[in-house]
């Protein structure tokens, strides 16, 4: 939990989980829809996180299928337990994996912060039935740096010097900024068959700025004890976000999908 930029016990985490749910949950249940997921699956969300994906699972599972929700924090999943879906504290990596196979396993912008995203993944496969699908979804910060692409003046250039220290931290603490490309590739490298991604690049909705004002004062003390912003600079980009003329745009969303052979 220490190397994790963005502590989910954090109060911040609330606001952050809601904005991702806003801006990704329509994309991620479109190519989850498209995969056939429905009644009757079963499947394990990897590091919840919060409520929605887990949430709009069971609800497409049914009465008849099972959602497995864990993470190392399960304190925001758990108000959605009961019925098909239940949420349990697991660690992906150091954990003894489930002790049951799952028609569909998938995991939103998590392996991007983990230490050994390679053996977080392989779990995963090894978790799969014969024909199940492995969906992974995680950014790509290094495919598009900026907070502002359309730096027009000073407001845009504060914001793009925070997104670069925030960054910064991330990969001090082991993210990989460059992830996100390389899942195709690894899905085929895992023997895992029609393998296929897509890429999402959310700009200028109102989550956005929700998520990006939540992430600022989730990690204002370690921007400050590093030196890489001032008071100043915080208080002005949280005001500027909350004036509402930025254009900010995110990191893409790359998703990325596989199928065990049968």
């Amino acid at each position: 939990m220490n190397r994790y930029l963005l502590d989910n016990g954090r109060p911040e985490a609330g606001e952050r989980f809601a904005a991702l749910a806003e801006m990704f949950d329509p994309w991620t249940f479109r190519h989850l829809d498209d995969l056939g997921l429905g009644e009757g699956w079963r499947c394990w969300e990897v590091g919840a996180g919060g409520v929605s994906v887990p949430r709009g699972l069971a609800e497409r599972v049914g009465t008849s299928g099972r959602v497995l929700a864990t993470d190392i924090d399960v304190s925001w999943a758990e108000p959605a337990a009961g019925g098909a879906l239940e949420v349990r504290r697991h660690d992906v990596v150091r954990d003894p994996p489930p002790a049951e196979t799952f028609d569909l396993v998938h995991a939103r912008l998590v392996l991007v912060h983990l230490e050994n995203r390679a053996a977080a993944m392989g779990v995963m496969i090894d978790a799969l039935r014969p024909g199940g699908w492995l969906v992974i979804e995680d950014g790509d910060p290094a495919l598009q740096p900026l907070a502002c692409p359309d730096e027009r003046g000073p407001d845009e250039a504060l914001a793009n010097r925070l997104r670069t220290r925030i960054r910064t931290l991330m990969a001090e603490r082991g993210a990989d900024l460059a992830y996100g490309r390389t899942l195709p590739r690894l899905l085929r490298e895992s023997d895992l068959t029609d393998v296929g991604a897509e890429a999402y690049f959310p700009i200028a909705s109102r989550a956005c700025a929700v998520l990006e004002a939540a992430t600022v004062r989730h990690v204002r003390d370690q921007l400050l004890a590093a030196e890489l912003a001032t008071p100043g600079e915080i208080e002005t980009h949280l005001a500027n976000l909350a004036h509402g003329d930025l254009d900010l745009m995110l990191a893409p969303m790359i998703t990325a999908w596989g199928r065990k052979p049968a």
